[in-house]
């Protein structure tokens, strides 16, 4: 689905926000380091049902940029002159477009995910146009110092949304009631009357509820519609006035200063830059036991750190029996006789 983004409001001299714009866009206006509208484009970019992109009332030199295919027509002089300029481009960009998304520039707090979740939810069904409120708690909740201007209904008290879907046709059907509507936008009571009496006094006594305007106001028109019950309150928060301003700049830095500690802690750091440094310890001034220790150890043979081999396991044989050879007893000598004695003698010689 194409969007088309309205940014031709130049603040005049009664508008709160004249002193800011000083002559300029108002979408244009700084909020947390960026243009308003570059928030909304940075949203639509995000959004994966988002195909192509269309700003009214800016100019490439404005200096925008968006993920999507970006694309610029200049002002039209009043809003629905806009939208209608806008649907006819998307036309020549897509001639088979059945729905556009229509996303004012002044919802800076927009995200890519809530651009999805309305496409999702309004695609459900085949109805002229999607119209998104907002509940005055859920608003609350979100933004407590918004002040935004609600319409009491009997079942709820509700804002309007600022991005909403409706069908090309009608850009071409009832241009003269969508334009007094339009230029109503800012208050419930007028677009009551300007749909009709009935309308006006039910929501006056606070016998309307949201399923009744529907109803009303599409009967009056001629057309089918659907509202959309918003559950976030950034869509519907714009920037009408000076402290919505401000509370959108800070806001919007928050996101900021919080994006980038999420991506501090999940980049990783460099090993050595993370990894602490080993201390040296001071070596202690060496004894003379020590010194004289060490000398021997330098002298000594290097034991050896070879483990000595496991011995050979050998069968379990019985072992051999050597026979001993005993010594033959002795036996004794015979004593001589006196007879054998002087025969064993030898003679002595006679001459001497």
């Amino acid at each position: 689905m194409d969007a088309i983004v309205t940014a031709g409001g130049i603040p005049q001299p009664q508008d709160p926000l004249y002193t800011y714009a000083k002559g300029d866009s108002k979408a244009l206006l700084d909020v947390a380091g960026k243009p308003m509208v570059q928030w909304v484009l940075d949203a639509l970019g995000e959004a994966r049902d988002v195909d192509n992109v269309i700003v009214v009332g800016l100019t490439p030199k404005s200096g925008l940029t968006c993920k999507k295919p970006l694309h610029y027509l200049s002002n039209q002089g009043r809003m629905l002159a806009n939208i209608v300029a806008g649907v006819n481009k998307m036309l020549d960009l897509n001639p088979q477009a059945e729905y556009v998304l229509i996303v004012s520039s002044d919802i800076p707090a927009l995200r890519g995910e809530h651009v999805d979740w309305l496409i999702e939810t309004a695609m459900q069904t085949r109805e002229d146009i999607y119209y998104g409120v907002c509940p005055r708690e859920v608003m609350e909740t979100r933004f407590p110092n918004s002040r935004r201007t609600y319409t009491k209904l009997k079942d709820m008290q509700v804002c309007g949304a600022d991005i909403n879907i409706a069908h090309v046709s009608m850009a071409t059907e009832h241009l003269d009631m969508w334009e007094q509507l339009i230029g109503n936008r800012k208050s419930p009571m007028k677009q009551a009357a300007t749909i009709g009496f009935g309308t006006l006094f039910m929501l006056a006594t606070g016998n309307l509820t949201l399923a009744d305007a529907v109803e009303r106001i599409t009967k009056r028109i001629g057309i089918t519609g659907r509202p959309i019950v918003w559950e976030h309150a950034e869509p519907c928060m714009d920037v009408d006035k000076p402290h919505q301003l401000e509370m959108l700049r800070e806001d919007l830095q928050a996101r900021l200063e919080a994006e980038a500690a999420i991506r501090a802690e999940s980049t990783p750091i460099a090993e050595s830059e993370s990894a602490p440094k080993p201390v040296r310890r001071a070596r202690k001034p060496a004894t003379p036991k020590a010194e004289s220790a060490k000398a021997a150890a330098k002298k000594a043979p290097a034991k050896s750190t070879k483990k000595p081999a496991a011995p050979k396991k050998t069968e379990d044989k019985p072992a051999r029996i050597k026979s001993v050879k005993k010594p033959a007893p002795k036996t004794p000598k015979a004593k001589p006789t006196p007879k054998e004695k002087s025969v064993a003698k030898p003679k002595k010689s006679a001459a001497k």
